[in-house]
């Protein structure tokens, strides 16, 4: 029979599975043939193969493989655990972002038991245990298995379909997989804390303890790990917005951010330059109500796909819902007037605040939040448009990214299990984003199988400047929605036609990327983002008058500068100006006054000597319009 891996056409004999196929590929390190994608499908590497199939053979590398890794991890954690607390009762354990989790009941333990349950973890990974599933033949037998663990029968009585579980050695666990073909391959591991979280992230329900960890097939990968843990320790955007002043989150809303008023200058400034970059890009901007029928999403199929995730209820005797998405709003401005041909490619821009439940335990600062706003788009085009308008998407990408200094990797993700449409829709939309790759010449990466439920999408992921990967921006085409709404334009031989849709946000979330700037900046933001770019500092008393005079011809040349003319130390004030991350200092004293004048530090320290305020305004003005990420004035870096 043969089988496709990667567009390479490869013969295996009847009856292989995906490990066969791994071994002849050669794929035996710890990093690698970790599961298969098997036709869009995650499964075991003991999985059998069929002529024909499209397979993909995991490595750590992957986003999928390193969640088979955590998770087969995240079993060995509980088998640790109910080796040293036998009374414990395991609850849900997945991968998380950066590791796994897992949640128990009836476990009481400190970051004193760490080095304990590592010890433990350690014996069972050199039995090298090769985790065998099971499928139960029905809910009851899954329910007689699991009866002294009630939190498993609640789950089980939950589930729909076929229910199974992973054994290894003594340890059994309800869970889907898949799992790694040997625990073996787990080469490193680390504790990392421990919280209270309740049971289904419900605040009625039982307080459990929940135990975080992370692991590598690979030693040093740890230890680079647990360095670049430190290092983000020092740029948490959650101390760092504090300690700036620049947001904050309150328990009577949580998972709604704050952003304070410092804070706006930076969000002001950064909606400013998406709306500079769209205007270039001949985007119309609109707006679109929060609030909409629960008919609306019924027609979109957010109501029965993503139900659990939207703010839902009732005002006069109708059905409402925050919307967690803007894309049916622009559907129903097209649908608003007649389009022609001539009109397309039609792109509008909505800069949109959008409301998702998220469970209280995955809230993270600005980054996992419950409210927050997106920078979308939705082009509507011909077919024939396709291509060409995903290439200047692409474009758009490159210039706002790399204004931050940013790099990105983009991933295609192709027809999941789960999706709407027709196999033709899929198949023009899959090779219309496939094309414009192509043509755009930066390498990309396919995950098959990953895509959205109603179209194929293009991720892009950002690199900070500690060498971490986010996943920020999307691209998606979308024929669905279109077809949903019964979107039409007369084309030019008089007929109606439906458009296609192009969906796609490169901030993202703007509360998640602004997290993100704060942390790869280490707050130290570059002139055109500062929230405090300029600050006068009195040598004395008698130096006041004159620095408020400066202050005055700053801020009429367009800069925030403020005054410190406390009777504090001068070295005090410079410290105090340096937590702050002001951008630049002008100190002002006798000579200055006399030669009118200031003397110019920078934020990391360095002395320019005296500069007249004219000259140095000119300079600033060139930096801030070409929101360069390096200070004029050598010696001051922004970007570390």
């Amino acid at each position: 029979m043969f089988i496709y891996h990667n567009d390479q056409k490869i013969e295996l004999p009847e009856g292989s599975t995906a490990k066969d196929l791994a071994e002849k590929l050669n794929l035996r390190s710890p990093n690698q043939a970790l599961a298969a994608n098997i036709n869009g499908t995650i499964k075991d590497l003991s999985h059998p193969l069929n002529d024909q199939d499209m397979v993909v053979i995991l490595n750590f590398e992957d986003t999928q493989g390193k969640e088979v890794f955590w998770h087969t991890t995240a079993h060995v954690l509980a088998q640790a655990i109910l080796r040293l607390w036998p009374e414990a009762k395991p609850t849900i354990g997945p991968p998380i972002e950066n590791g796994l989790y897992y949640d128990f009941a009836n476990l009481t333990i400190s970051d004193k038991d760490f080095e304990r349950i590592e010890e433990e973890m350690e014996k069972i990974i050199k039995e090298n245990y090769k985790p065998v599933p099971h499928l139960f033949k029905d809910k009851q037998e899954a329910l007689s298995r699991f009866a002294a663990n009630p939190y498993k029968c609640e789950l089980i009585q939950s589930f729909e379909g076929p229910i199974t579980e992973y054994s290894q050695g003594e340890f059994f666990d309800l869970c889907r997989g898949p799992h790694l073909p040997a625990i073996g391959k787990i080469k490193a591991f680390k504790i990392l804390k421990t919280s209270g979280a309740y049971w289904r992230a419900d605040q009625t329900k039982e307080m459990l303890t929940r135990i975080y960890a992370i692991s590598f097939p690979d030693r040093k990968e740890l230890k680079d790990y647990l360095q670049l843990l430190e290092e983000a320790k020092k740029r948490d955007h959650k101390a760092l917005g504090q300690k700036l002043d620049l947001f904050s989150i309150m328990e009577e809303a949580p998972g709604m951010p704050f952003i304070h008023n410092r804070g706006m200058i930076i969000w002001n400034k950064l909606v400013s330059f998406w709306r500079e970059i769209n205007i270039s890009a001949d985007y119309e901007e609109i707006k679109t109500p929060q609030l909409m029928s629960q008919k609306l999403w019924e027609t979109s199929g957010h109501w029965f796909h993503y139900r659990e995730n939207m703010y839902a209820f009732e005002i006069e005797g109708r059905h409402y819902a925050l919307k967690p998405m803007n894309c049916p709003g622009c559907m129903l401005y097209y649908k608003s007037k007649l389009h022609s041909y001539r009109e397309l490619p039609l792109r509008i821009a909505e800069f949109g605040h959008v409301h998702r439940h998220e469970a209280s335990g995955a809230l993270n600062g600005l980054f996992r939040v419950r409210s927050f706003h997106q920078d979308d788009a939705h082009i509507f085009m011909k077919q024939e448009q396709i291509k060409e308008e995903l290439i200047n998407v692409l474009g758009l990408v490159d210039k706002i990214y790399s204004t931050f200094g940013l790099s990105c990797r983009l991933e295609l993700s192709t027809r999941p299990e789960k999706s709407i449409g027709s196999d033709e829709d899929w198949r023009i939309a899959t090779e219309g984003l496939k094309g414009a790759l192509d043509v755009w010449g930066q390498p990309y990466k396919i995950n098959e199988g990953d895509g959205a439920f109603y179209g194929p999408k293009i991720d892009i992921h950002i690199r900070d400047a500690l060498g971490r990967s986010w996943q920020c921006g999307t691209i998606q085409l979308d024929m669905a929605l279109p077809e949903k709404f019964e979107l039409e334009y007369m084309d030019s031989d008089g007929t109606n036609k439906r458009p296609v849709m192009i969906h796609r946000a490169i901030f993202g979330s703007l509360e998640r990327f602004f997290g993100i700037l704060i942390e790869n900046f280490a707050g130290k933001f570059p002139l055109w983002l500062s929230p405090l770019q300029i600050r006068v500092i009195t040598v004395a008393d008698r130096h006041a008058e004159y620095a408020h005079k400066l202050q005055k011809q700053i801020e009429a040349a367009g800069f925030i500068c403020d005054v410190d003319d406390t009777s504090e130390s001068v070295n005090k004030k410079v410290r105090t100006a340096q937590m702050l991350q002001v951008n630049y200092m002008l100190m002002t004293g006798d000579k200055e006054i006399e030669n009118n004048s200031a003397t110019l530090r920078t934020r990391d320290g360095v002395v320019h000597g005296e500069v007249e305020l004219s000259s140095f305004l000119n300079t600033l003005k060139q930096e801030l319009q070409e929101r360069s990420l390096t200070s004029f004035f050598k010696g001051e870096k922004v970007a570390t």
